[in-house]
Order: structure tokens, then C-alpha cells, then sequence
């Protein structure tokens, strides 16, 4: 038998068992299971037939994922509550089993996976513990054009290198979601529609939502700007309290826009905020007239938070995010991040 580390016997996590005879396999998604932020379940792997049911016979098994290959009718005395195969023919079973392609990158099984399991899952386990808080930092500029995107996910990726972190984009009409979302796939409009009608399975449905360009977490914008605008304040404030509250992240950085309801009562829940910048007479009156209204509304602890800069001219310009973690521009974020504190 080959089982993955797991907590002792206090663990109140539902139990999730691999099993597949190749043992390279096992042994690189049990540690992928392992290794992912904020994993429901806790893991037992097994190579041998024998082992797994030595050791598992009477176990209350929430799911099991076992290879083609390996399944058998006599896993059916496991009786574990869902039963998945990881397809490895390209050809459906004839019974009753569901089936996920074996042969895809770890994450998309993971986030199949999630998506069973939302079916079988009660309330979420366990709250973030205080201590841990999520930390939010706020990127916005009332100056366009200013690279404030490129500033985002570059210290995203950064701070992912050490940090759990997640990227989140609030653009209107966001070009950017051209390179982070696929068809189909779920976006920021399904996180805050599952926290109004699912609101007990939130932290099922933001892994399932989640997705990975090098390093960085992120969720993929809002394909239609029309859901961007209606969503309230009291709606984003809430999102971002269940996300703080699931424990998956220690640091969410917002790429923000005057899109959003609620916009300084979001920037004020960060604790950091940064706001590129062009240096040219526009963007200077620009500037101003946003730092004035900040103070006229009493808004003024947002600007004592906020780091203005402009950035230098830069001989290249990362063309897909999962640049951005080196190069010129990495370097100069990860010294504004050291200079204010942020790492």
C-alpha cells in the first residue's frame, strides 16, 4: 500500500479514496490532492486491492476514485457514498458509474471532482480562523491606460511564488477575460449567483470556480458587462466576506474600476491600496479630482493607504499572464511590494 500523509484520528473531514495500480499516477495526484488549498477531504491512496479493502472495509467513505483498470465488484462492499472512474479507454462503462478522463491535467480532474462532490457535501467545513485573515489589496486608477491590469496579476503572480493568493478582475467588458476564461467555464456572475441561492456550499463552488495560469489563482472575469453593473455593494461586500471566511487565500488582490457599486466602501476593506498613474497634465487633473472627492465624502483613510506611482518606461511588455512573474516589470513590482511592505 501507498496512502498520502492525512491527520490523525480527530479529523472531521469526509474521507476521499484513490485507488489505481499505477503507482506513478497515484503518487502524483495524491500529492496534488494534498498540496491544494483548502481541500475538503481527507486522503487515502492504495495501489493494491488487498490494502484497500484491509483497510477500508467499514470506513465511512465519502468518494471513491478508482482507475478503469483497477475496478472490481468487490470494491462495491466499501458501499462509499459516490464511486467515480477515472476513464481510461475513452469509452463509457456500461453501468451506472460516472466517469472522469484520467488523462487531463490534474486540475481539471480536481475540478470535476468538486463538482460531484457538490451533490453529496453538506455545510462547508470550517470557518477561517480569525488570526489567518484574508488580506485584501486594492489596485484602482481613475487614469486609463496605465498598465493598472499588467501592476494586478504581475504582483499576483508574485505574491502566489510564497502566498495563497487569488487574482480578481472587476472590469466592465474586461479584454482580459479573452485570456483567462475558456467557454463555458464558470465565471465571477456564478460566485455571486451561488452565494445568494447556495450560500452553505460557497467554498465548494469557489474552488470549482477557480482556476491557474502559472502561479496565480484567479477567477475568470464576468463575460457581460450588464452582470457587472447590477451587482450591489451590499452583493461584492458579502462575496468577499465568504471568500475571506473559506480560508483558501491569504491575500486577494482586486483589479478594480468605477464599474463597481460600492467602489470606495471595497477599496476601504483593503489593506493596501495602489493607484497607477501617467505622467501627463491629464492624468495629474484626473488624479486630483479623485483624491478631492475621496476627501470631500470622508473617504480620507483610503487615501493614506494608497501608494501613487507612475510606472518607467519598460523595453518589453509581457503578452500573456503567465509572464508576468519575470522580467523588468516583475522586478519593479516586487520593489514597490518590498517598499510598502507587502510580501
Amino acid at each position: 500500500m501507498w496512502q498520502a500523509s492525512t491527520k490523525d484520528m480527530k479529523n472531521k473531514k469526509p474521507l476521499f479514496v484513490l485507488y489505481d495500480e499505477e503507482e506513478e499516477y497515484t503518487l502524483l495526484m495524491s500529492d496534488y490532492l494534498k498540496d491544494y488549498p483548502g481541500m475538503p477531504w481527507k486522503i487515502h491512496a492504495y495501489t493494491k486491492e488487498k490494502d484497500l479493502m484491509d483497510f477500508e472495509i467499514g470506513s465511512d467513505i465519502s468518494m471513491m476514485v478508482v482507475s478503469e483498470g483497477s475496478y472490481c465488484e468487490s470494491l462495491k462492499e466499501l458501499d462509499a457514498d459516490k464511486v467515480i472512474i477515472l476513464n481510461e479507454s475513452g469509452y463509457k462503462r456500461d453501468d451506472d458509474l460516472e466517469s472522469v478522463d484520467k488523462y487531463q491535467a490534474a486540475e481539471a480532474v480536481l475540478q470535476i471532482l468538486l463538482q460531484e462532490y457538490l451533490e453529496i457535501a453538506g455545510e462547508q467545513p470550517g470557518k477561517i480562523n480569525a488570526s489567518n485573515k484574508t488580506k485584501f489589496i486594492g489596485v484602482y486608477s481613475p487614469v486609463k491606460r496605465c498598465m493598472q491590469t499588467t501592476f494586478a496579476m504581475t504582483m499576483s503572480e508574485i505574491l502566489s511564488e510564497k502566498k495563497s493568493t487569488l487574482y480578481l478582475n472587476f472590469e466592465n467588458y474586461a479584454g482580459v477575460a479573452q485570456l483567462l476564461a475558456g467557454e463555458g467555464e464558470r465565471d465571477l456572475s456564478d460566485l455571486v449567483y451561488f452565494m445568494n441561492v447556495e450560500n452553505e456550499k460557497f467554498k465548494l463552488h469557489l474552488q470549482t470556480t477557480v482556476k491557474q495560469i502559472g502561479e496565480m489563482s484567479f477567477v475568470p472575469p464576468m463575460k457581460y458587462g450588464m452582470n457587472l453593473l447590477s451587482v450591489t455593494e451590499g452583493e461584492w461586500l458579502a462575496l468577499l466576506s465568504k471568500i475571506s471566511e473559506s480560508g483558501l487565500f491569504e491575500y486577494v488582490v482586486m483589479d478594480l474600476t468605477d464599474s463597481l457599486q460600492g467602489l470606495p466602501e471595497i477599496l476601504r476593506i483593503c489593506s493596501r491600496v495602489y493607484t497607477v498613474s501617467r505622467d501627463d497634465s491629464y492624468a495629474k487633473v484626473k488624479m486630483l479630482q479623485y483624491e478631492n472627492l475621496l476627501s470631500a465624502y470622508d473617504y480620507r483613510d483610503i487615501l493614506e493607504k494608497t501608494e501613487r506611482f507612475v510606472f518607467p518606461k519598460f523595453h518589453y511588455i509581457p503578452a500573456n499572464p503567465d509572464e508576468y512573474g519575470r522580467g523588468e516589470i516583475a522586478d519593479f513590482v516586487r520593489n514597490k511590494m518590498y517598499e510598502t511592505g507587502v510580501c
